[in-house]
């Protein structure tokens, strides 16, 4: 993720203006250099991430009290109430609400802010470079706050989610292994978990999992099926196709693409790292058992890591933002005042009002595995 500001010569005069000793001129220009960078920044932020990207975008005037229908985004059911997950502060844990669904839900929305600065003689040597890199760093302090509160939301959402009598995570068949025979019970599990309104069979019977997201060690097992056995029994001849094989290989150290699941790599998911060690917490003394129900255990962040399958063909995450009433940006950007002179420092804050909920918790499934 980068910004970058072409050095041009009006870009140059407006760069150098900022460091004028006439406080109005750089103000002048610190403001406008702010209208022209926000909406980039925001841009920015919304291409870069991976968890953040998951949530459709639900943009709302920035002095609105936002709400959704929760009627227009739930079928006629056999049930009053449906439980809606939700953040009331940015990287808080998330709150379990049940609501009925005739209800109007009111979205409960957070700032997520930065503010940077640097030293007044870049911008009299008009050093586009260190101006670039000041809101390159506005953007990724953003875009780490949505990934840690995306996490938050999700994995608060999976971790003790039950569906049709069935759990939505449940352990891998072998220890230290990923196997197609866990892929077979994932999409099992998920068009369970799916049913139409009536319990029945989806219009089209398409719902169930269509992304898995894994860390590296788990792209690394499903290389392996090139090479190693790939079934649960474990002799000789159970390689799978020579077709599949051949596949896996020639994927290289790309992502490869199993039963139509578009496999996506996430490197802070793994034994140790970020967002496994959220689900971990979240998670508590929760017992998973196998596919087949038996060999229960709880989840240990210290070997065990959880690889999330989500349906992206439900709207079942979504993401209120607020947008500027005059430019219809998402990232206010705002010249700080509060530098005198004397202090000889140039700055900005920023940020993003928004509301992130997870309406409908079938959409999201998930494996533990072990010692990948």
């Amino acid at each position: 993720m980068k910004i970058s500001l072409k050095r041009t010569p009006e870009q140059v005069e407006l760069i150098k203006a900022m460091a004028s000793k006439n406080r109005s001129v750089a103000y002048e220009a610190q403001v406008a250099l702010a209208e022209f960078i926000g909406p980039v920044i925001a841009e920015v932020i919304n291409n870069a991430p991976v968890l953040s990207n998951l949530f459709t975008t639900l943009q709302f005037n920035s002095e609105d009290n936002p709400s959704i229908p929760l009627d227009l985004y739930y079928d006629v059911t056999d049930e009053d109430y449906v439980n809606v997950y939700s953040n009331t502060v940015a990287g808080g844990l998330p709150q379990n609400q049940v609501v009925p669904t005739v209800s109007e839900l009111k979205i409960s929305t957070y700032s997520l802010d930065t503010a940077v600065s640097f030293d007044r003689r870049y911008a009299a040597k008009s050093r586009m470079d260190v101006v670039s890199k000041t809101f390159t760093r506005m953007a990724q302090e953003i875009l780490l706050k949505q990934e840690r509160t995306s996490a938050n939301l999700i994995m608060g959402a999976l971790a003790n989610a039950s569906t049709n009598g069935k759990d939505h995570v449940f352990r891998a068949t072998t220890d230290g292994a990923f196997l197609l025979d866990d892929f077979n019970n994932l999409i099992t599990r998920a068009k369970r978990i799916n049913t139409a309104w009536n319990k029945g069979t989806p219009e089209g019977g398409r719902r169930g999992i269509t992304d898995l997201m894994v860390s590296p060690e788990a792209v690394k097992a499903l290389r392996e099926m090139s090479y190693n056995p790939i079934n649960t029994r474990g002799n000789d001849d159970g390689y799978g196709t020579e077709g599949m094989r051949e596949s896996v290989f020639n994927a290289g150290g790309g992502l490869p693409d199993f039963y139509g699941i578009s496999i996506m790599e996430v490197n802070e998911l793994g034994v140790g790292q970020k967002f496994n060690t959220i689900f971990d917490t979240i998670a508590d003394a929760t017992s998973y058992a196998d596919a087949a129900g038996a060999n229960g255990a709880v989840f240990d962040g210290g070997a065990d890591e959880i690889l999330i399958g989500l349906d992206r063909g439900r709207d079942s995450l979504v993401k209120a933002v607020a947008v500027d009433e005059d430019n219809g940006s998402e990232f206010q950007l705002t010249a700080d005042d509060q530098y005198s002179i004397r202090q000889n420092k140039i700055g900005w804050f920023g940020g993003i009002e928004e509301g992130r909920m997870v309406l409908d918790n079938r959409a999201l499934a998930g494996v533990v595995c072990n010692a990948l």
